[in-house]
């Protein structure tokens, strides 16, 4: 009984957590975590920045895995033109040890990121986002003022198991939107992957 109990509190809260968090519209914050090469990175190093592709990813999910290289592929596409790839490691360690830190620093290295891999010690950054799966992702863009919009939220594309069966790349349209001075069609869709493997606070 007890254990029953105890798993009952834990999916509250994550899902008290999953209420909370981002939607279309909102002015996102800044934040400053450690990338796999050891050094901390925030939105606001990338001062010519149009915009941002943040990425809720992780090291051992198979939807997480399946998505690797696509989001390696957004990254070189489109950061050139704006929008780089800012991927967040969501998982605590302590309940998901192959998401530890280095483990994340071996994977980077393994597939040849383009793009920072961040680790949040606190996991309390995707909590702020409102991000419930891995991966989940947001779209973010950058305004006059230096305030970043949340554009779009959800899942990279409608196809994890075979990216060559792709009919609606989300993340694509919504960026060519962004470039093109229009707001994505699609603003917002269902995030399919793992659930986020951290503590109850």
């Amino acid at each position: 009984m007890k254990a029953i109990i105890s798993s009952f509190l834990f999916l509250l809260a994550v899902n008290m957590y999953a209420g909370d968090g981002y939607k279309v519209g909102d002015q996102a914050a800044d934040f400053k975590l450690k990338n796999v090469d050891g050094k901390f990175v925030s939105l606001a190093d990338y001062p010519n920045a149009k915009g941002f592709v943040v990425v809720f990813t992780c090291n051992h999910c198979p939807y997480a895995v399946a998505y690797q290289d696509r989001i390696i592929a957004l990254d070189k596409e489109y950061k050139d033109k704006g929008y780089p790839v800012i991927a967040i490691n969501p998982n605590d360690p302590a309940v998901q040890p192959d998401d530890s830190y280095d483990a994340m620093v071996i994977r980077s290295r393994e597939k040849g990121y383009t793009f920072p891999y961040l680790y949040d010690p606190s996991n309390t950054i995707y909590r702020t986002y409102g991000a419930t799966n891995t991966p989940h992702a947001y779209v973010l863009k950058k305004e006059a003022s230096g305030q970043l919009t949340v554009k779009y939220i959800g899942a990279l594309d409608d196809n994890y198991q075979d990216a060559e069966a792709v009919k609606v790349p989300y993340i694509e349209n919504a960026i060519k939107a962004l470039l093109s001075g229009k707001d994505p069609e699609i603003k917002t869709t269902k995030a399919i992957g793992c659930s986020i493997k951290s503590k109850p606070v």
